[in-house]
Protein backbone atom coordinates (compact mmCIF):
# COMPACT_ATOMS: atom_id res chain seq x y z
CA UNK A 1 0.00 0.00 0.00
CA UNK A 2 1.48 2.98 -1.12
CA UNK A 3 0.46 6.70 -0.40
CA UNK A 4 0.32 9.19 -3.25
CA UNK A 5 -0.10 13.24 -2.91
CA UNK A 6 -1.39 14.69 -6.01
CA UNK A 7 -2.12 18.75 -6.57
CA UNK A 8 -4.54 20.50 -8.66
CA UNK A 9 -4.28 22.92 -11.61
CA UNK A 10 -5.72 26.36 -13.08
CA UNK A 11 -9.66 26.15 -12.81
CA UNK A 12 -9.75 24.98 -8.78
CA UNK A 13 -9.82 28.84 -7.36
CA UNK A 14 -12.48 30.25 -5.44
CA UNK A 15 -13.14 33.51 -4.01
CA UNK A 16 -12.06 32.73 -0.01
CA UNK A 17 -9.71 30.48 -0.69
CA UNK A 18 -7.10 29.80 1.63
CA UNK A 19 -8.59 31.81 4.52
CA UNK A 20 -9.04 29.26 6.77
CA UNK A 21 -5.31 27.80 6.58
CA UNK A 22 -4.06 31.39 7.01
CA UNK A 23 -6.44 32.26 10.09
CA UNK A 24 -5.97 28.93 11.73
CA UNK A 25 -2.23 27.43 11.26
CA UNK A 26 0.52 29.48 11.70
CA UNK A 27 3.28 27.58 9.15
CA UNK A 28 0.26 28.74 6.52
CA UNK A 29 0.22 32.33 7.89
CA UNK A 30 3.91 32.63 7.31
CA UNK A 31 3.62 30.98 3.77
CA UNK A 32 0.99 33.56 2.77
CA UNK A 33 3.01 36.42 4.22
CA UNK A 34 6.36 34.83 2.19
CA UNK A 35 4.31 34.74 -0.96
CA UNK A 36 2.98 38.45 -0.76
CA UNK A 37 7.08 39.88 -0.58
CA UNK A 38 7.89 37.30 -3.07
CA UNK A 39 5.31 38.12 -5.47
CA UNK A 40 5.57 42.12 -4.28
CA UNK A 41 1.75 42.29 -4.30
CA UNK A 42 -1.19 40.83 -1.55
CA UNK A 43 -2.17 37.86 -3.23
CA UNK A 44 -3.74 36.81 -0.11
CA UNK A 45 -5.95 39.77 0.75
CA UNK A 46 -6.95 38.77 -3.58
CA UNK A 47 -7.49 34.89 -2.68
CA UNK A 48 -9.47 35.77 0.54
CA UNK A 49 -11.41 38.77 -0.47
CA UNK A 50 -10.95 39.23 -4.52
CA UNK A 51 -13.79 38.74 -7.18
CA UNK A 52 -14.22 35.82 -9.61
CA UNK A 53 -12.99 37.56 -11.82
CA UNK A 54 -10.47 39.01 -10.51
CA UNK A 55 -9.00 35.48 -9.28
CA UNK A 56 -9.50 33.96 -13.11
CA UNK A 57 -6.37 36.09 -14.09
CA UNK A 58 -3.91 33.72 -15.08
CA UNK A 59 -0.92 35.81 -13.33
CA UNK A 60 -3.34 35.79 -9.97
CA UNK A 61 -5.09 31.99 -10.39
CA UNK A 62 -1.77 30.16 -10.60
CA UNK A 63 0.28 31.39 -7.62
CA UNK A 64 -2.85 31.78 -5.88
CA UNK A 65 -3.60 27.98 -6.03
CA UNK A 66 0.34 26.91 -5.53
CA UNK A 67 0.03 28.79 -2.71
CA UNK A 68 -3.28 26.85 -1.65
CA UNK A 69 -1.94 23.57 -2.22
CA UNK A 70 1.56 23.75 -0.85
CA UNK A 71 -0.10 25.21 2.46
CA UNK A 72 -2.64 22.71 2.46
CA UNK A 73 0.43 20.04 2.22
CA UNK A 74 2.34 21.50 4.97
CA UNK A 75 -0.89 21.38 6.88
CA UNK A 76 -0.90 17.85 6.99
CA UNK A 77 0.79 16.12 10.33
CA UNK A 78 4.04 14.06 9.31
CA UNK A 79 3.09 13.60 6.07
CA UNK A 80 5.31 11.29 4.10
CA UNK A 81 4.16 11.06 0.31
CA UNK A 82 5.29 7.76 -1.70
CA UNK A 83 4.71 9.56 -4.81
CA UNK A 84 3.95 12.57 -5.96
CA UNK A 85 2.05 14.21 -9.07
CA UNK A 86 0.34 17.67 -10.12
CA UNK A 87 -2.20 18.38 -13.00
CA UNK A 88 -0.99 20.83 -14.76
CA UNK A 89 0.49 23.90 -12.40
CA UNK A 90 -0.25 21.35 -9.83
CA UNK A 91 3.04 19.79 -10.74
CA UNK A 92 5.30 22.69 -9.33
CA UNK A 93 2.92 22.35 -5.67
CA UNK A 94 4.23 18.66 -6.27
CA UNK A 95 7.88 19.10 -6.67
CA UNK A 96 7.88 21.11 -3.41
CA UNK A 97 6.07 17.84 -1.79
CA UNK A 98 8.40 15.79 -2.80
CA UNK A 99 11.50 18.22 -1.66
CA UNK A 100 12.81 19.16 -5.68
CA UNK A 101 12.04 22.70 -5.00
CA UNK A 102 11.73 25.16 -1.84
CA UNK A 103 8.82 27.35 -1.46
CA UNK A 104 10.32 30.29 -2.48
CA UNK A 105 12.09 29.16 -5.88
CA UNK A 106 8.65 27.24 -6.96
CA UNK A 107 6.63 30.33 -6.70
CA UNK A 108 9.10 32.35 -8.53
CA UNK A 109 8.88 29.95 -11.22
CA UNK A 110 5.07 29.81 -11.26
CA UNK A 111 4.49 33.86 -10.95
CA UNK A 112 7.35 33.61 -13.91
CA UNK A 113 4.94 30.88 -15.89
CA UNK A 114 2.13 32.38 -15.12
CA UNK A 115 3.33 36.13 -16.67
CA UNK A 116 4.72 34.34 -19.82
CA UNK A 117 1.35 32.14 -20.66
CA UNK A 118 -0.89 35.19 -19.95
CA UNK A 119 1.45 37.22 -22.80
CA UNK A 120 0.94 34.10 -24.91
CA UNK A 121 -2.54 34.32 -24.33
CA UNK A 122 -3.04 37.99 -25.37
CA UNK A 123 -0.41 37.58 -28.79
CA UNK A 124 -2.70 34.22 -30.14
CA UNK A 125 -6.09 34.59 -29.54
CA UNK A 126 -6.77 30.71 -28.37
CA UNK A 127 -8.96 28.77 -26.12
CA UNK A 128 -10.17 25.12 -24.86
CA UNK A 129 -12.94 23.00 -24.95
CA UNK A 130 -14.14 19.75 -23.20
CA UNK A 131 -14.83 16.49 -25.01
CA UNK A 132 -17.17 14.11 -23.63
CA UNK A 133 -17.83 10.69 -24.46
CA UNK A 134 -15.51 10.23 -26.99
CA UNK A 135 -12.25 7.36 -27.46
CA UNK A 136 -9.16 9.33 -26.57
CA UNK A 137 -7.92 7.92 -29.90
CA UNK A 138 -10.97 8.95 -31.94
CA UNK A 139 -10.70 12.50 -30.47
CA UNK A 140 -6.92 12.73 -31.34
CA UNK A 141 -7.86 11.78 -34.95
CA UNK A 142 -10.01 14.62 -35.53
CA UNK A 143 -7.45 17.17 -34.01
CA UNK A 144 -4.97 15.78 -36.23
CA UNK A 145 -7.38 15.67 -38.92
CA UNK A 146 -8.21 19.57 -38.64
CA UNK A 147 -5.26 20.90 -38.41
CA UNK A 148 -3.49 18.71 -41.62
CA UNK A 149 -6.81 20.38 -43.05
CA UNK A 150 -7.44 23.82 -42.17
CA UNK A 151 -3.89 24.60 -40.78
CA UNK A 152 -5.37 25.98 -37.64
CA UNK A 153 -3.64 24.16 -34.67
CA UNK A 154 -6.05 21.96 -32.66
CA UNK A 155 -4.41 19.20 -30.40
CA UNK A 156 -5.60 16.72 -27.22
CA UNK A 157 -4.09 18.97 -24.53
CA UNK A 158 -5.55 17.04 -20.78
CA UNK A 159 -6.14 13.41 -20.69
CA UNK A 160 -8.62 13.46 -17.54
CA UNK A 161 -10.16 10.21 -17.36
CA UNK A 162 -11.42 7.83 -19.78
CA UNK A 163 -14.16 9.77 -21.90
CA UNK A 164 -12.97 13.36 -20.85
CA UNK A 165 -10.32 14.89 -22.56
CA UNK A 166 -9.73 18.76 -23.43
CA UNK A 167 -8.59 19.86 -26.42
CA UNK A 168 -6.60 23.42 -26.87
CA UNK A 169 -6.21 25.88 -29.94
CA UNK A 170 -7.20 28.66 -32.12
CA UNK A 171 -10.66 29.99 -31.54
CA UNK A 172 -11.49 29.19 -35.42
CA UNK A 173 -9.86 25.68 -34.69
CA UNK A 174 -11.40 24.75 -31.55
CA UNK A 175 -15.21 25.90 -32.87
CA UNK A 176 -14.88 23.24 -36.00
CA UNK A 177 -13.78 20.67 -33.62
CA UNK A 178 -16.54 21.03 -31.01
CA UNK A 179 -18.58 20.62 -34.32
CA UNK A 180 -17.40 17.41 -35.76
CA UNK A 181 -16.72 15.82 -32.14
CA UNK A 182 -20.49 15.75 -31.67
CA UNK A 183 -20.98 14.42 -35.19
CA UNK A 184 -18.71 12.11 -34.08
CA UNK A 185 -20.64 11.13 -31.59
CA UNK A 186 -19.52 12.89 -28.59
CA UNK A 187 -21.77 13.40 -25.56
CA UNK A 188 -20.40 17.27 -25.24
CA UNK A 189 -18.48 19.08 -26.99
CA UNK A 190 -17.54 22.28 -24.34
CA UNK A 191 -15.46 25.86 -24.99
CA UNK A 192 -14.36 26.40 -21.71
CA UNK A 193 -13.63 30.01 -19.96
CA UNK A 194 -10.17 29.98 -20.38
CA UNK A 195 -7.58 32.90 -21.35
CA UNK A 196 -6.24 30.76 -23.99
CA UNK A 197 -4.57 27.44 -25.32
CA UNK A 198 -2.20 25.86 -22.77
CA UNK A 199 -0.46 22.94 -23.44
CA UNK A 200 -0.96 23.40 -27.39
CA UNK A 201 2.32 24.92 -29.16
CA UNK A 202 0.43 28.68 -28.89
CA UNK A 203 2.37 28.50 -26.11
CA UNK A 204 5.80 28.16 -27.80
CA UNK A 205 6.84 31.53 -26.52
CA UNK A 206 6.42 31.46 -22.73
CA UNK A 207 7.79 28.04 -23.45
CA UNK A 208 11.02 29.86 -24.03
CA UNK A 209 10.75 32.18 -21.17
CA UNK A 210 9.76 29.37 -18.51
CA UNK A 211 12.96 27.28 -20.24
CA UNK A 212 15.36 30.10 -19.23
CA UNK A 213 13.94 30.37 -15.44
CA UNK A 214 13.82 26.55 -14.74
CA UNK A 215 17.84 26.33 -16.01
CA UNK A 216 18.57 28.75 -13.97
CA UNK A 217 16.80 27.47 -10.84
CA UNK A 218 18.71 24.15 -8.55
CA UNK A 219 16.34 21.31 -8.38
CA UNK A 220 17.37 19.17 -5.48
CA UNK A 221 16.77 15.10 -5.66
CA UNK A 222 13.24 14.61 -4.99
CA UNK A 223 12.69 12.50 -1.73
CA UNK A 224 10.16 10.41 -3.39
CA UNK A 225 9.26 9.85 -7.64
CA UNK A 226 6.53 12.13 -9.50
CA UNK A 227 4.68 11.39 -12.06
CA UNK A 228 4.84 14.31 -14.70
CA UNK A 229 2.42 15.12 -17.10
CA UNK A 230 4.62 14.65 -20.48
CA UNK A 231 5.88 11.67 -19.78
CA UNK A 232 3.15 9.61 -17.00
CA UNK A 233 5.80 7.86 -15.50
CA UNK A 234 8.08 7.90 -12.08
CA UNK A 235 11.04 10.41 -12.36
CA UNK A 236 13.55 10.88 -9.97
CA UNK A 237 16.54 12.70 -11.66
CA UNK A 238 16.81 16.65 -10.79
CA UNK A 239 17.78 17.20 -14.99
CA UNK A 240 14.72 14.97 -16.45
CA UNK A 241 12.59 16.59 -14.04
CA UNK A 242 13.76 19.89 -15.61
CA UNK A 243 13.53 18.83 -19.43
CA UNK A 244 9.40 17.47 -18.32
CA UNK A 245 8.58 20.79 -16.20
CA UNK A 246 9.47 22.43 -19.41
CA UNK A 247 7.99 20.56 -22.44
CA UNK A 248 4.62 20.55 -20.14
CA UNK A 249 3.88 23.66 -21.22
CA UNK A 250 3.71 22.77 -24.95
CA UNK A 251 2.64 19.40 -24.44
CA UNK A 252 -0.25 17.40 -22.91
CA UNK A 253 -1.64 16.96 -19.57
CA UNK A 254 -1.68 12.95 -19.46
CA UNK A 255 -3.52 12.96 -15.53
CA UNK A 256 -5.03 9.81 -17.00
CA UNK A 257 -2.04 7.62 -17.68
CA UNK A 258 -0.30 9.47 -14.63
CA UNK A 259 -2.88 8.10 -12.01
CA UNK A 260 -2.74 5.05 -13.95
CA UNK A 261 1.29 4.58 -13.58
CA UNK A 262 0.99 5.09 -10.07
CA UNK A 263 -1.66 2.53 -9.55
CA UNK A 264 0.37 -0.24 -11.09
CA UNK A 265 3.33 0.75 -8.84
CA UNK A 266 1.34 0.21 -5.57
CA UNK A 267 -1.38 3.61 -5.10
CA UNK A 268 -3.86 2.40 -3.10
CA UNK A 269 -4.76 6.12 -1.25
CA UNK A 270 -4.73 9.55 -2.99
CA UNK A 271 -4.66 12.49 -0.99
CA UNK A 272 -5.74 15.99 -3.37
CA UNK A 273 -3.78 18.80 -1.41
CA UNK A 274 -5.27 22.74 -2.49
CA UNK A 275 -8.65 24.23 -3.42
CA UNK A 276 -11.31 21.78 -5.09
CA UNK A 277 -11.76 18.34 -4.97
CA UNK A 278 -11.53 17.94 -8.78
CA UNK A 279 -8.83 15.52 -9.11
CA UNK A 280 -10.32 13.07 -6.08
CA UNK A 281 -13.35 12.81 -8.55
CA UNK A 282 -10.88 11.94 -11.64
CA UNK A 283 -9.27 9.67 -9.62
CA UNK A 284 -12.44 7.66 -8.65
CA UNK A 285 -13.45 7.72 -12.71
CA UNK A 286 -10.01 6.40 -13.52
CA UNK A 287 -10.23 3.25 -10.89
CA UNK A 288 -12.85 3.39 -8.36
CA UNK A 289 -11.03 0.86 -5.88
CA UNK A 290 -8.56 3.90 -4.72
CA UNK A 291 -9.17 5.37 -1.33
CA UNK A 292 -9.32 9.51 -1.88
CA UNK A 293 -9.66 12.25 0.02
CA UNK A 294 -8.47 15.98 0.22
CA UNK A 295 -6.60 18.78 2.30
CA UNK A 296 -7.62 22.40 1.97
Amino acid sequence: MKHAFIFPGQGAQFSGMGKNLYDNNPTAKTLFEEANEILGFDVSNIMFSGTDDDLKQTNITQPAIFIHSVAAFKNIENAEPDMVAGHSLGEFSALVANGTLGFGDALRLVAIRADAMQKACEANPSTMAAVLGLDDAKVEEICQHITNESGEIVVAANYNCPGQLVISGSLSGIEYACARMKEAGAKRALVLPVGGAFHSPLMMSAKAELETAINNTIFNEPNCPVYQNVTAWAVTDPSQIKQNLIAQLTGPVKWTQCVQAMINDGATNFTECGPGKVLQGLVMKINKEMLVDGVS
